[in-house]
C-alpha cells in the first residue's frame, strides 16, 4: 500500500511498514535531527516542518495514513504532572485534519496507555479522539478498532505496551485484525546487547553515551536491569541530555549506549541516528519498535491478498533474530 507517515520522527514505525512491502510516499516531522535520522536510513520523501503549516493539498494521496502523535501530555511515566490541557494532546486533530482531506481507506495510530489511564483521561479518549477520528470521513464514519498491544510479543526485547487505532473507511469492507503474538518466549536485554563492548566504543556505530552517575535508586532511570528478562521500556524524557532517564547498564558501571537503546527497540545495527547522544535517545525512545511495526503493517499484506512476511535475520541484522 502506498502510505503517508504523520509525526514520524526517526523512522521506527515507517521502516516496519517498509520492510514489510509497503511504499511510505510522504512523511513529516518537525525534528530537525530526527528527519536528518529519517533521511540517512529511509529516505528523502520526508518534509520538516510544523504540521500545523503543512498544505494537505501539497500531500499525495494513499491507501492510508500511520503515525503516533507526541504524548508527552497522557504519559504516565509524568506521574502528578500529566496534563490534559496540554497543547501536545491537540496533535491529533492535526491528524485528523489530513484523514478528513486525503480519505485512505486504513489509517493506524499509535499512542501511550496513558492516553486512556483515569477517567478523565479514558473519556477524553472516547468521546473526543475516537469520536474525532471516526468523523474524518467524508461519506460516513470511519470504522475505529483499538487494542494495547506489548511490544515483546512481537520479537522485540523490550516490555513496552502501546495502544494501537486502525481505522478502515466506511465504504472499505474487510477491515485488519491485531497482530497475533509471534511467540510466547520473550527476548531478553541478553539477546539484544551481551555481544556489545562492555564499555562505550566509538568504533561502533552510536555505541556511545552519556557520563551520568549511575545511582540504584528504583527511581525511573536509576532501576537496576537483569540480563535474562525484556529490558524496561526506553523512553525518550529528559531535555535531550540523556540524563538520569537513560536506564543503567546491567553491570550499573554506566548507562545504556545509544546503541544498546536502539538494538532494544529492534532498530537494524545498519541504522544509523544523528545528532548529539542526548538527540539520539530522544529519537529512540521516542520511536515505534520497528519488529513491532513490521507486524502491524504484515496484517495489512492480508488485505490485499498478500501472505505475511517472515522476520529474515538477514533482513533486520540484529543479534535476536
Amino acid at each position: 500500500m502506498k502510505i503517508i507517515s504523520l509525526f514520524s520522527g526517526c523512522g521506527g514505525l515507517d521502516l516496519g511498514f517498509q520492510k514489510a512491502g509497503h511504499k511510505i510516499i510522504w512523511a513529516n516531522d518537525f525534528d530537525k535531527e530526527a528527519v536528518e535520522t529519517y533521511r540517512k536510513n529511509i529516505g528523502e520523501h520526508i518534509t520538516l516542518g510544523s504540521i500545523y503549516d503543512i498544505d494537505v493539498r501539497h500531500i499525495p494521496d494513499a491507501d492510508m495514513v500511520i503515525g503516533g502523535f507526541p504524548c508527552l501530555g497522557f504519559t504516565v511515566a509524568k506521574g502528578k504532572d500529566r496534563n490534559l490541557d496540554c497543547e501536545y494532546n491537540q496533535l491529533f486533530k492535526e491528524y485528523a485534519r489530513v484523514l478528513h482531506e486525503k480519505q485512505p481507506k486504513y489509517f493506524v495510530v499509535e499512542n501511550v496507555v496513558g492516553i486512556k489511564s483515569g477517567k478523565e483521561f479514558e473519556d477524553f479518549f472516547h468521546n473526543v479522539i475516537l469520536e474525532t477520528f471516526k468523523k474524518s470521513g467524508k461519506n460516513g464514519d470511519y470504522k475505529i478498532r483499538y487494542s494495547t498491544l506489548l511490544a515483546s510479543d512481537y520479537g522485540v526485547p523490550q516490555n513496552r505496551r502501546r495502544i494501537i487505532i486502525f481505522g478502515t473507511r466506511n465504504d472499505i469492507e474487510i477491515e485488519p485484525e491485531f497482530p497475533a503474538m509471534i511467540s510466547s518466549e520473550k527476548k531478553t536485554l541478553r539477546d539484544a546487547i551481551f555481544d556489545l563492548p562492555k564499555d562505550y566504543d566509538e568504533s561502533i556505530p552510536n555505541h556511545t553515551g552519556n557520563r551520568h552517575r549511575v545511582k540504584i535508586n528504583g527511581y525511573v532511570g536509576n532501576r537496576e536491569l537483569s540480563w535474562d528478562v525484556p529490558a524496561p521500556t526506553i523512553t525518550g524524557r529528559g531535555s535531550r541530555s540523556g540524563g538520569a532517564v537513560i536506564h543503567p547498564h546491567p553491570n550499573k558501571e554506566r548507562r545504556l549506549s545509544v546503541r544498546e537503546c536502539a538494538r532494544i527497540q529492534s532498530f537494524p545495527d545498519d541504522f544509523i541516528f544523528c545528532g548529539s547522544n542526548g538527540a539520539c535517545y530522544s529519537q529512540i525512545g521516542n520511536a515505534v519498535p520497528p519488529l513491532f511495526a513490521f507486524a502491524i503493517a504484515n496484517e495489512f499484506l492480508v488485505l490485499e491478498n498478500k501472505k505475511r512476511k517472515p522476520i529474515k535475520k538477514e533482513d533486520w541484522l540484529l543479534p535476536y533474530i
